[in-house]
């Protein structure tokens, strides 16, 4: 393949789609060009790129004809159809979905961690981690290169971005009809999401914890290579628009003070410290929002389990959560 590359967005007019985009000429991607596709009730939407107009196609088996990077954000659905099409006919597949996550010959990929297995992809096709995940570990990985990962006990505080573009319509659409007194729809939720938090996201399974929930202790093992790790989580939805919020208590193999484990942050890319209590610095969502970087703070010694630190990490599920995760991938491949 030369150096520039003939780029594909799947997906391209929703909310994933729309910020790979984006990343794409925020980055200077070098493509030589780009190709939009979504449903056929989408085809026909013009979006501009580096001062052009492009259409967007409607996806079909036949759309990826030298296609060079497919970056896929239109659901494990299509990305099952659609994802072993592209990569046969010679497209690298990113997948932002669930579908080929816990294969064993699909890489499960967060560049700042692991980003040289993105090289070997046997399938053609390359797997963007959940967003919960890609946040967490962005503030775990640096602690666990110096003081070995044990186990991870974890809260979400997800912005109802997550659910796509109907998530944020319902949450505005909620207050406000509570602000008018007028009676509320749940549709995307449910139950009240404006000025309610709900400990339910995606699916629960047989041992009473959601999907989402899983992906954390699954995708986590994969992508840190600790076949062992130990991990609980809670995922919850609150009524933020963009950036998903972690609670977390680390445990490791050695002790720590926290002035080590803010060391730690220095320089590395991806993730910022946030982190002085007394000047009331620590992160939020909206210092997060359509940011890059992650951030970590509230990080303090664990007052019950010994070698573990409390921390708190923000990161924008929709850009470092997916899209711009997707794209990073794409410069190294």
């Amino acid at each position: 393949m030369s150096t520039a590359k003939h780029v594909a967005i799947v997906g391209a007019t929703g909310a994933v789609g729309q910020e790979m985009l984006a990343c794409l000429e925020e980055r200077n991607f070098p493509l030589t060009e780009l190709t939009l596709l979504a449903s056929a009730r989408s085809a026909g939407k013009k979006y501009k790129f580096r001062g052009e107009e492009i259409t967007v196609k409607e996806l079909t088996h036949d759309s990826f004809a030298d296609i060079d990077v497919a970056l896929f954000s239109a659901g494990g659905g299509i990305s099952l159809e659609y994802g072993p099409s592209a990569a046969a006919a010679g497209a690298i597949v990113i997948d932002n979905s669930s579908a080929f996550r816990m294969d064993d010959e699909v890489p499960l990929i967060v560049p700042e961690i692991n980003g040289e297995e993105a090289k070997s992809a046997p399938k053609g096709i390359i797997a963007n981690p959940n967003c919960s995940t890609i946040i967490t570990l962005m503030a775990l990985y640096p602690l666990h290169k110096a003081y070995g990962l044990k186990g991870v006990i974890a809260s979400t505080y997800q912005a109802v971005s997550g659910s796509g573009a109907q998530g944020i319509i319902e949450l505005e659409q909620q207050i406000d009809a509570l602000a008018k007194d007028e009676p509320i729809e749940k549709n995307v939720y449910q139950h009240q999401i404006a000025y309610n938090v709900i400990p339910h996201v995606d699916a629960f399974t047989d041992n009473a914890y959601t999907k989402e929930e899983l992906k954390m202790l699954n995708e986590g093992r994969k992508i840190l290579g600790i076949d062992d790790l130990k991990v609980t989580c809670t995922c919850v939805r609150v009524p933020v628009f963009r950036s998903h919020s972690i609670s977390v208590t680390a445990i490791f193999e050695k002790d720590m003070s926290v002035a080590e484990a803010q060391a730690c942050f220095a320089d590395t890319p991806g993730i910022k410290l946030c982190d002085n209590p007394d000047e009331l610095l620590y992160p939020t969502p909206l210092d997060t929002t359509l940011k890059d970087d992650c951030l970590v703070g509230r990080i303090r010694k664990d007052l019950v389990v010994d070698n573990a630190l409390a921390l708190w990490v923000v990161g924008d599920q929709v850009k470092k959560g997916a899209a711009l995760n997707a794209v990073q991938i794409a410069e190294i491949i």
